[in-house]
């Protein structure tokens, strides 16, 4: 549709890993499909910096607190 962004789906991020316990970035795989397409999915790999994971964390876990009944792991 003419003016639409494209809509993914976020499937899965596979294989995240660091060369160590202090690493700063990560490298991984994305796994999205484009929504309502009946192409198969894409796998892209993607490297993500340690301050963006902290932050998505944060805000998945108060979203999953809002949503629904779920208990926090212990760390």
């Amino acid at each position: 549709m003419l003016g639409m962004a494209e809509e993914w789906e976020v499937l899965t991020l596979r294989g995240l890993a660091g060369t160590d316990e202090r690493a700063e970035e990560f490298v991984g795989t994305l796994v999205i499909h484009r929504v309502g397409s009946k192409e198969p999915v894409e796998s892209i790999t993607v490297r993500v910096k340690r301050s963006i994971l902290t932050e998505l964390g944060d805000t998945v876990s108060r979203l999953l607190a809002r949503s629904t009944p779920v208990r926090r792991r212990p760390r």
